[in-house]
């Protein structure tokens, strides 16, 4: 099971998910209260186990200036977190050369399960003709909101989605999750990883030492065995 921990603003947070297990680390560079520049993850990266992914979070911008956070920033993945952009996805692949991986977000609104059920299917069979993404973030929607809301998404209605998605994509669970969920979304959806922020914060922005270490204990112990 793959856990990201994200919306990290602290080289202090983000050192103590490491040491916790986590696999990789979020940095959101969209807009957000916990948004935070290249330049100060640049102070935090170094710091970090090479074991570790580093991914920064966007919204399509120009893919140059997403290069350029990247490489400024020591990123080993972007997470492009506003609608499918075909056209943006294949810039990146070509600048980055396979330096950097890339995962795209499909936003699951929250308020519409069952017209999001169909659009997520739709998007994720056309980022697999695509080729160029294999892992993809389902992720809750509130109103205009795009993440960090705390909100989960129907798991009941998306686990068919879940369960017949084209193989070839590594889907990732986000939205609402905390320690007392994770597991009940890893047995329900089977994803190939999850990915938590407001559930393991104290505050917006900070972690709670405790949260981060029983989300990333019961994440493991949640593994379901056919992954």
């Amino acid at each position: 099971m793959w856990i990201k921990i994200c919306a990290n603003t602290s080289l202090e947070d983000a050192k103590l998910a490491a040491e916790l297990g986590a696999d990789a680390l979020g940095f959101v560079f969209a807009p957000s209260p916990r948004r935070i520049t290249s330049a100060e993850v640049a102070k935090i990266t170094p710091h970090l186990p090479s074991t570790v992914e580093r991914v920064g979070v966007f919204h399509a911008v120009d893919a140059y200036e997403i290069a350029r956070a990247a490489h400024e920033a020591g990123l080993t993945a972007v997470q492009l977190h506003s609608g499918v952009d075909f056209a943006l996805l294949h810039r990146l692949h070509k600048l980055f050369a396979g330096q950097v991986s890339l995962i795209q977000t499909v936003h699951w609104q929250v308020d519409a399960d069952a017209a999001s059920a169909v659009i997520v299917a739709s998007e994720l069979r056309k980022i697999a003709a695509d080729g160029l993404v294999d892992r993809v973030l389902i992720d809750s929607k509130v109103g205009a909101v795009l993440g960090g809301t705390g909100v989960a998404f129907d798991w009941d209605i998306a686990r068919s989605i879940f369960d017949e998605a084209p193989p070839q994509l590594k889907l990732i669970v986000a939205g609402g999750l905390r320690a007392e969920n994770v597991a009940e979304a890893i047995q329900g959806l089977n994803p190939w990883g999850v990915d938590v922020a407001s559930g393991v914060e104290a505050v917006p922005g900070r972690k709670s030492p405790e949260k981060l270490a029983v989300f990333i204990r019961k994440a493991r112990e949640s593994k379901v065995d056919s992954i």
